[in-house]
C-alpha cells in the first residue's frame, strides 16, 4: 500500500458566476505530493488548464488522511470526511483501546458515504466505529500518479526479486 501525504491547497480566482457576474472565491483541492513546494507546483499544474485568468494558492496546509475512497460514478461529486476508532485490546490490562484515524469518501450524498465507506473497509480485519462522516468542502483530489515513461532511477533493482 502506497503511503499518501495529502496537502489541502486553497486556490483564489475570479469565477463567473450563472447570472454573468464574477465573483472572488477560494476553492479547497487536495492534493498528493512529498512538500509544501510540490504541492503547491502540482496544484497550479492540475488547475492551470481549467481556470481562464489569474489564480493564486491562497494557502497550503496538511491533510491528514489515512485512506481515500474515490468513485467514478458522476453523481458522486461531494468528499465527505469519516472520523474511524479502530478498537483493540490491550492484552495486558484487558481494557478496550480506540484508535482515531480519518478518510475521505467520495460520494454523492451522506447515506452514499457511509456505504461507500463501509465497502471500502471491507477487507480489514481490525474491529471499527465511524465517529463522525461530514461533508467537506474540497472540490477535487489530485492523488500522484507516476508517469508511465518515466525509468526508475536504478533499472536493475527491480530485477534482483
Amino acid at each position: 500500500m502506497a503511503m499518501h501525504n495529502w496537502f489541502e491547497c486553497k486556490i483564489r480566482y475570479e469565477k463567473t458566476m450563472e447570472n454573468g457576474m464574477t465573483k472572488k472565491v477560494t476553492e479547497p483541492y487536495l492534493v498528493d505530493a512529498l512538500s509544501f513546494t510540490e504541492a503547491e507546483a502540482r496544484i497550479i499544474e492540475e488547475m492551470t488548464p481549467f481556470l481562464s485568468g489569474e489564480f493564486t494558492v491562497s494557502d497550503i496546509k496538511r491533510a491528514n488522511y489515512s485512506e481515500l475512497f474515490n468513485c467514478e460514478e458522476e453523481t458522486a461529486d461531494r468528499w465527505f470526511k469519516c472520523k474511524l476508532l479502530f478498537i483493540t485490546l490491550d492484552e495486558k490490562s484487558g481494557a478496550e483501546k480506540k484508535t482515531s484515524t480519518q478518510v475521505l469518501v467520495q460520494a454523492s450524498d451522506l447515506r452514499d458515504a457511509v456505504k461507500r465507506l463501509d465497502e471500502g473497509m471491507k477487507g480489514t480485519m481490525a474491529d471499527y466505529v465511524i465517529a463522525s462522516v461530514a461533508e467537506t468542502p474540497i472540490m477535487d483530489v489530485y492523488p500522484y500518479k507516476a508517469e508511465p515513461d518515466v525509468q526508475p532511477e536504478f533499472p536493475d533493482a527491480a530485477k534482483t526479486n
